[in-house]
C-alpha cells in the first residue's frame, strides 16, 4: 500500500503542477512551496515557549480550529502558535491576519520533509483539524512521542479506514493520543477500530466560533443603507449551481433585496455573477459613495459582494438565508454562520456528509430544495409567514448554542494531560 501511497503523491503534486499553469490557486500551492525550508530557517523564530501546531486543509478548518487557539492563548500566555495550511484559499487570508504571525503551507508528505519540518517546529502539542491524514507526518510525531489531537473529527463509512484495504490508514490513527468527533456516529465508527477511552463526542468547535463572531458583532459598512425597510435574502459562499437557481426569482422580486457572496471573488467570477443578474452591483461599487448613490445604485436589489471576511455578519441582515454549495460537488458550505442569528437556512439537496445539515432540517431550522421551483415555494411561503420564520430562525439559533462548549472539553483535556505539556514552562 506505500506503493499506492507514493504514486498518489506524485500524480497529485505532477497534477497540480500542470494545472498551475493556467489555474491561481494550483500556482499559489506551488509557488508557496518553492524554497520552502530555506525561507522557513530565515523567518522562522523559537521563542523558547512551548510551540502548538495545528494544521488545516483550508480556511474551513481553520475556523474550526481557531476557538480552540483563542482559549490557548487566554490560558497559556507566551505559548507559540504555528498553522499550516494544505490549500492556498485557507493560507493566502490567514497570512495576513496580524493575530497570527507563524502561517506556512504544509510541504508535500514525505519523510524528509516531515522530519525536517517537525525538526524546526518542535511542536509540545499538534491539533490537526476534522481531516487529511498524512501518512510521514503523523509517523514523524508518533516516533518522537508528540502529543496529537484530532479536532472536530468526522468519520464516515466511506473513508478508507474503514474498507478491507484501510490497513494502511488505520496506521495513521495511531499517531493520535485522542480523538475529539462531532457526534456519536462519528464515534460509533471509529470505535470499530481505536480503543473507547481515545474517543470523546465534544461537538463541532465551529459552534463556538460562530457564537463568538455573533457577540462581537460590528456592523459592516454600507448594508443597513443597502437593506432599508425591505426583507433581505442573504445568499452565502454559492457556486454558479447555487446562482442559476436565484436568477429567476431575484429578476420577478424587485421589492426584496439580495445580497450575494459567491465562494470565489476574482475578477473573472464576479463581472459573471454580475451578468446572471441583472442591474446588480458589487459591494466595492456601493460602498464606494453609500451616502449618496446614483440612479443605478438606487434601483438595485442585488448586492455582489466582492472581498472576502464579511460573509458570516452579512447573515445578521437577512429575513432568510441560503448557503451554497448544496447544488454541486463542493459540498455545502457553513451553515452555522447564519443559523446563530437566529435565521432560516436554505440550502440545495446535496447535503449528506454534513451532519449539523441533518440535524437543523430535523428541529426545523434548515429547509432542503430540489431545485428553483421548489426554492421559489418555499421562499414565498416563507417570506408570507412570519411566524414560520420567527420559529425556524429560533431553532436554528438553539441548535447552535445547544452544540456550543467543545472547545472547552478539548482544553480541559489539554490542561488534564498527563505530565501536562505547558506546566513546566508556563507556571
Amino acid at each position: 500500500m506505500i506503493i499506492l501511497y507514493h504514486i498518489f503523491l506524485a500524480i497529485y503534486s505532477a497534477g497540480i503542477h500542470i494545472a498551475s499553469l493556467w489555474n491561481k490557486k494550483a500556482r499559489s500551492w506551488v509557488n508557496g512551496r518553492k524554497y520552502f525550508f530555506k525561507k522557513l530557517k530565515q523567518t522562522y523564530t523559537n521563542t523558547g515557549q512551548p510551540t502548538v501546531w495545528m494544521h488545516c486543509a483550508s480556511l474551513g478548518e481553520f475556523e474550526q480550529g481557531r476557538p480552540l487557539l483563542k482559549k490557548i492563548k487566554d490560558d497559556f500566555p507566551g505559548v507559540s502558535i504555528v498553522t499550516t495550511f494544505f490549500s492556498p484559499s485557507g493560507y493566502d487570508i490567514v497570512k495576513n491576519n496580524k493575530e497570527y504571525d507563524k502561517v506556512y503551507y504544509l510541504p508535500m508528505d514525505s519523510a524528509p520533509n516531515a522530519k525536517q519540518l517537525i525538526s524546526i517546529l518542535n511542536p509540545a502539542l499538534v491539533l490537526w483539524i476534522k481531516y487529511e491524514y498524512w501518512h510521514y507526518y503523523l509517523r514523524e510525531l508518533k516516533s518522537k512521542n508528540i502529543p496529537v489531537l484530532l479536532v472536530s473529527g468526522v468519520f464516515r463509512d466511506s473513508q478508507p479506514f474503514f474498507k478491507w484495504y484501510g490497513a494502511f490508514w488505520k496506521k495513521m490513527l495511531e499517531a493520535f493520543d485522542h480523538f475529539f468527533v462531532q457526534n456519536n456516529l462519528s464515534k460509533e465508527r471509529l470505535i470499530k477500530i481505536v480503543e473507547e477511552g481515545k474517543i470523546t463526542v465534544s461537538g463541532d468547535t465551529r459552534c463556538d466560533r460562530v457564537i463568538n463572531i455573533a457577540s462581537e458583532f460590528i456592523d459592516v459598512p454600507g448594508i443597513a443603507a443597502f437593506c432599508g425597510n425591505n426583507k433581505v435574502i442573504v445568499a452565502g459562499s454559492t457556486w454558479e449551481d447555487d446562482e442559476a437557481e436565484w436568477i429567476h426569482f431575484v429578476r420577478e422580486h424587485r421589492d426584496i433585496k439580495f445580497i450575494i457572496a459567491p465562494h470565489e471573488i476574482d475578477h473573472q467570477n464576479i463581472a459573471d455573477v454580475k451578468k446572471e443578474f441583472d442591474g446588480s452591483i458589487t459591494y466595492s461599487e456601493w460602498i464606494s459613495d453609500p451616502q449618496t448613490p446614483d440612479k443605478q445604485l438606487a434601483m438595485s436589489n442585488c448586492l455582489i459582494i466582492d472581498n472576502i471576511g464579511m460573509l458570516s455578519r452579512l447573515y445578521k441582515y437577512a429575513t432568510l438565508t441560503y448557503v451554497g454549495g448544496g447544488f454541486g460537488d463542493d459540498g455545502l458550505h457553513n451553515i452555522l454562520e447564519a443559523a446563530v442569528y437566529g435565521k432560516p437556512v436554505i440550502f440545495g439537496p446535496a447535503y449528506s456528509k454534513n451532519f449539523e445539515a441533518e440535524e437543523l432540517i430535523e428541529c426545523s431550522g434548515a429547509i432542503s430544495v430540489e431545485s428553483a421551483l421548489e426554492l421559489e415555494e418555499v421562499v414565498n411561503g416563507l417570506l408570507a409567514n412570519e411566524d414560520e420564520i420567527l420559529s425556524r430562525g429560533n431553532a436554528s439559533r438553539d441548535y447552535v448554542y445547544k452544540n456550543a462548549g467543545a472547545s472547552e472539553k478539548i482544553i480541559a483535556f489539554i490542561k488534564g494531560m498527563k505530565n501536562n505539556i505547558f506546566k513546566k514552562e508556563t507556571n
